[in-house]
């Protein structure tokens, strides 16, 4: 049984809770993700790390109430208890030797990039934080990105705050003026991610996407979370999340993604014969 510690409301969707897992947060690294199971009946979800304190014992995850394995997590409060947290699992983030980044996040996607920018930072790197949300009111973890960032920009798609316009304008514009970046770290819904790589590719810049396809076991027995990378077949939860992003089959990923939207919409639980 894993203790909830803190549980606060981002916005109207978006819940972060700090939970108490003291062996995941003391090996737990940027890029790796956790597998939860709120009780026995149960299914298995999968949640990045956005943070963890090895000291106090602790990880925080961020997420959006979007199925109902969501939406019963976010129904628990602080003291309240999940009954399986599993991690950390896939492969942390490799940055080699680099100077400057841009981490480039949209949505709830900015969760993920936050540790990223987190340690780069941490690690001395000139970073560039890209925000992007399609309003002002679903904004996250500004505050926080702000304080890991040499410079921030903040996007809308609606004008309503910050850049008027998508992640991948800001990129290049700021790609344009002269920005010399070693890397782009992109995470987010995955056209974001595909187009942010489309950006990168014609002025040669390392790309690395965080992938989310579908994902069962998180050990690679399952094979739900194979994608394409250069040509051949990898496993997201054992070989990923990370991937270079110039190579990554963003189409068949997207395909795979929406396999059994309209199964999951009338999807009866066997075990307890109610929608899960």
């Amino acid at each position: 049984m894993f203790k909830i510690i803190q549980k606060d409301q981002l916005n109207d969707t978006v819940v972060r809770m700090v939970i108490e897992a003291p062996y995941i947060a003391k090996k737990a690294r940027a890029g790796q993700f956790i597998i939860y199971r709120i009780d026995e009946y149960g299914e298995r979800i999968p949640l990045t790390i956005a943070d963890h304190d090895s000291e106090a014992g602790t990880i925080t995850i961020i997420f959006q109430t979007i199925g109902n394995s969501t939406k019963s997590l976010s129904l628990l409060e602080a003291g309240d208890y999940i009954l399986d947290v599993v991690g950390p699992l896939g492969v942390a983030t490799e940055y080699g030797d680099v100077k400057r980044v841009a981490v480039v996040g949209g949505g709830v996607g900015c969760a993920i990039a936050y540790p990223q920018a987190k340690t780069l930072h941490e690690m001395g790197v000139e970073v560039d934080v890209i925000a992007g949300f399609r309003s002002k009111d679903i904004v996250i973890l500004e505050d926080e990105m702000k304080a890991v960032s040499e410079g921030f920009y903040l996007c809308t798609d609606d004008g309503s705050a910050g850049y008027h316009g998508f992640v991948t304008d800001k990129l290049k514009e700021l790609i344009d003026s002269g920005r010399e970046y070693d890397e782009v770290i992109a995470i987010g819904p995955v056209p974001m991610m595909k187009f942010v790589c489309k950006t990168t590719e014609p002025y040669g810049i390392k790309t690395i996407v965080s992938l989310n396809p579908i994902m069962v076991d998180g050990t690679g027995m399952c094979g739900g979370c194979r994608v394409t990378v250069d040509g051949k077949i990898r496993y997201a939860c054992v070989e990923g999340p990370d991937f270079d992003g110039h190579k990554v089959d963003f189409d068949e990923l997207m395909r795979r993604n929406s396999t059994y939207i309209e199964q999951q919409k009338d999807h009866v639980c066997r075990l307890t014969g109610g929608k899960r």
